[in-house]
């Protein structure tokens, strides 16, 4: 992982360890996998943080841009599955 995460400097620094986080979340979703529930709470905790869709896009783009990994299909699939499945998206 040679790579950074987006974040903005407005932030608190539990807020930027909670994106992070987020983020982490989706490269298991690519990478080993990860349950619907842990995938749903980092995701809900990054919408207190980022709340506009517009700001979401964005980082979800220089995410995408940085690490080669789209967050959007990890969030469609969490969307659709049940609380015990396993978030598992291939790339």
């Amino acid at each position: 992982m040679d790579y950074s995460y987006p974040f903005s400097i407005d932030w608190s620094t539990d807020e930027i360890i909670d994106v992070v986080a987020f983020f982490e979340g989706v490269e298991m979703a690519y990478e080993k996998g990860i349950k619907r529930q842990d995938l749903l709470a980092r995701y809900r905790r990054f919408k207190e943080i980022v709340p506009s869709i517009a700001e979401e896009k964005t980082y979800f783009r220089e995410f995408e841009e940085e690490s080669g990994y789209a967050s959007f299909p990890a969030i469609k699939d969490m969307k659709t599955k049940s609380d015990d499945e396993i978030i598992k998206v291939k790339k």
